[in-house]
């Protein structure tokens, strides 16, 4: 079994999407979600994943055992969703040994260029294929 973490702050919208996407299409993962506040994490759990935690602790801790983090791109950027990203938090991702998948979006004056204008739900559903090839070693979609 895989262990996911799913990083995210504000309201934990993003989070909650990718983790109904997650549970609806994938077997044999266990989800984490951290919240940059207890809102978001609140939010994540309800939407499917099996333990939650708020703040930059257990953002420290759960990336070092995560095979997977998911989360929008400001998680590796501190001081990003509204100064809810903590430098401790930003390098713990950076970090890790585990594969990142980074959502692009362009909010919060990080700018991702190259990046179509696209509905998030787009974003998303190229995460979860992302992850899905991951998780059959076939490495990183294209």
């Amino acid at each position: 079994m895989k262990n996911i973490l799913v990083i995210d702050g504000q309201g934990g919208q993003m989070g909650s999407q990718i983790i109904k996407e997650m549970t609806s299409q994938l077997n044999d993962i266990r989800i984490t979600a951290v919240g940059t506040n207890a809102t978001a994490a609140a939010n994540m759990l309800k939407a499917g994943a099996h333990q939650a935690a708020t703040g930059e602790n257990p953002v420290v801790v759960a990336c070092r055992k995560a095979d997977v983090i998911i989360g929008p791109i400001g998680i590796v950027i501190a001081d990003s969703l509204l100064g809810e990203v903590t430098p401790k938090m930003a390098a713990a991702v950076g970090q890790s040994e585990a594969v990142r998948i980074l959502i692009p979006v362009n909010r919060c004056d990080n700018l991702v260029a190259g990046v179509q204008n696209a509905p998030l739900s787009v974003f998303l559903q190229d995460a979860v294929a992302k992850l899905r090839s991951v998780l059959e070693n076939k490495g990183v979609a294209e």
